[in-house]
């Protein structure tokens, strides 16, 4: 125990992390005051964050690495443990916006649509990103954000899968590609729903429709509101962010008999994304404890600030050599199964709304 503590108190107490820790709290309170603004909103804190990073990632070589082999390895080391750790804390603390009463009771009818469309597009995207020949890895994690909820549906796919040392900068760079390829596409999606007329659909389909195929939270209610049907909207997106916790776990027991290249020792383990469970004990704590509930929006506030400074780290760590080869084909993947999605989800609420 006193040589664990002993370990990580090294990696922990440098001055590189405490220059990436600064910096990145910096630019992830910048990207939530930066959203509010018109065009800004559209992209949400951590996709603003993410880009910080990769943008602050030039002066922080010339002005502080430099030619120091040490202090390149140290941020490197700080961005990479940021980036890992307050990715599951933030998930965790994500958890409290999920209110289960609400689910079970309002969105009953949603749950099961969301578990259909979070399987089908996953299993859809990932096959179409594969037949491109997309590298697994960034193809599950394509799909999973196009599935699910967007930037922090890669986050938590991302953080039940095991790379080995040698290529978790790989991994790193695959996340930030899914990151800015699924926002890419819902942007223009969301654009695109906002300049509709309202009041001009059938509010029920409409705001199912908006639920199931946009990923962000911000991005499903902005949608939800061109057609006057925002609650059904994001009761309809919460289902779908529920659905993360099983594919995670699914996922994270599929890529370790598939793919998995970590050498084992012994008796074989999988990646168990543990932080899940924190995910839904805060869930249960913020629906049913009245003190903590009434503290939900600072505590999910929190938690958003705490995912903008693992996605400022992601950037800052980013390989734009790597984006630049690697990104065309998962963004056709995700394209194409964005626009299925959105048939298909329209042709659900269609049927049961």
């Amino acid at each position: 125990m006193r040589e664990f503590c002993t370990k990580w108190w090294k990696r922990i107490a440098t001055v590189d992390m405490l220059f990436i820790g600064v910096l990145t709290l910096l630019a992830s309170l910048f990207a939530s005051w930066l959203k509010q603004f018109p065009g800004f909103s559209l992209f949400g804190a951590l996709i603003i964050a993410l880009l910080i990073g990769m943008i602050i990632q030039f002066p922080i070589r010339s002005a502080y690495v430099g030619s120091n082999d040490g202090r390149k390895a140290g941020v490197k080391d700080a961005a990479g443990l940021i980036s890992n750790k307050l990715l599951r804390l933030g998930i965790i603390l994500l958890g409290f916006k999920l209110n289960l009463a609400v689910l079970f009771t309002q969105g009953i009818k949603c749950l099961p649509i969301a578990a259909v469309v979070v399987t089908l597009t996953i299993i859809v995207c990932y096959a179409i990103a594969r037949k491109l020949g997309v590298d697994p890895m960034l193809a599950i994690l394509t799909a999973g954000g196009t599935g699910i909820c967007g930037a922090a549906a890669v986050m938590g796919l991302a953080g039940s899968i095991k790379v080995p040392e040698d290529k978790q900068d790989e991994k790193d760079n695959d996340v930030t590609m899914a990151v800015a390829i699924v926002a890419l596409w819902y942007c223009v999606r969301v654009a695109g729903d906002r300049a509709r007329p309202a009041g001009r659909h059938d509010q029920g389909p409409a705001g199912i429709t908006a639920g199931a195929s946009l990923h962000e939270i911000a991005h499903a209610v902005a949608g939800g509101d061109a057609f006057g049907a925002v609650d059904i909207a994001a009761i309809m997106k919460l289902s779908r962010v529920l659905m993360l916790v099983f594919a995670a776990i699914i996922i994270a027991i599929w890529w370790e008999k598939k793919h998995s290249e970590v050498q084992n020792t012994g008796k074989k383990t999988v990646a168990f994304p543990w932080f899940m469970l924190g995910f839904i004990g805060a869930s249960i704590i913020g629906t049913f404890v009245p003190l903590i509930a009434s503290i939900t929006p600072q505590l999910v506030d929190f938690a958003y600030i705490v995912l903008g400074m693992a996605m400022a780290a992601l950037g800052i760590n980013v390989n734009f050599k790597a984006i630049a080869s690697k990104g065309k084909k998962p963004m056709l993947a995700s394209f194409l199964t964005s626009i299925l999605l959105m048939c298909f989800a329209a042709g659900v609420a269609m049927l049961f709304f």
